[in-house]
């Protein structure tokens, strides 16, 4: 019998793939059906900027686990529409989470949600 783990998937539309976790056998040992090797091309995607994996490490350091915007423009040579869109990215794809207080918003670290991304490379 072949080794399995369940990896959940982060950044993945419904559309694309139930919203149970998906199965799939580590890289090295069998490989991935197309449908999950474009799902997690998306979310690795996602973290393969530098000014994102910087945002991730900044919110995941900033006191409490959470920062809002102002947090980071001071960190990042970005301006603040180009911040917002890589917390976008990440939000959609699953990483970081927001709330809204007021007129600002909040991100955090989704928890467990880099476990995945560090099974995955790790299995390779």
């Amino acid at each position: 019998m072949p080794f399995t783990r369940t990896l959940p998937l982060v950044g993945i539309s419904t559309s694309d793939i139930n919203k149970a976790d998906a199965c799939c056998s580590p890289l090295t040992h069998e490989a991935i059906a197309p449908d999950q090797a474009d799902a997690l091309a998306r979310s690795l995607k996602a973290l393969a900027d530098p000014a994102r994996l910087r945002i991730i490490s900044i919110v995941a350091a900033h006191a409490d686990a959470e920062a809002c915007v102002c947090d980071l423009t001071d960190q990042l040579t970005l301006s603040q529409p180009t911040i917002s869109h890589h917390l976008k990215v990440l939000v959609d794809a699953g990483y970081l989470s927001r709330t809204k207080r007021g007129t600002w918003s909040y991100y955090s670290l989704v928890p467990g949600s880099l476990d995945t991304v560090a099974g995955v490379l790790a299995a390779v």
